[in-house]
């Protein structure tokens, strides 16, 4: 049997290429869920920080680890980085910014975007 269409019907992972634009609109996806679960964690905060004065000094010594640092600072830049892909749906809506340069540009801006914010509030942090 001779088919009509030459392209593959399922390629593989190691041929197939995903393109910018689609790891931009997974990375939103999972900053959403990474907003999610921080605000849980950030409820849990508000929690210790009003049993008193003792829990709330091992809040303080847990969070001086670099582990807990690092999350903190996921945290702040999954925050920017949904921020600013949010704003992008925003054009998005105006019916403006469709084509394939321009999609490309945009993710490149909101990348540096994000992590420029996240660079600001560690300077001044």
């Amino acid at each position: 049997m001779v088919r009509k269409n030459s392209r593959p019907i399922s390629p593989h992972l190691q041929v197939y290429r995903l393109p910018l634009t689609g790891i931009i609109s997974i990375t939103h996806r999972m900053t959403g869920v990474i907003l999610s679960v921080g605000l849980i964690f950030f409820v849990y905060l508000l929690h210790v920080i009003l049993a008193g004065p003792v829990s709330y000094l091992e809040l303080q010594s847990f969070m001086q680890q670099w582990l807990a640092k690092l999350v903190y600072w996921g945290f702040i830049y999954a925050l920017f980085f949904h921020l600013c892909h949010g704003v992008r749906h925003l054009v998005w809506d105006a019916g403006k910014s469709f084509d394939r340069e321009t999609l490309n540009r945009y993710a490149l801006v909101e990348l540096t975007i994000s992590l420029l914010l996240t660079l600001i509030i560690f300077l001044f942090i």
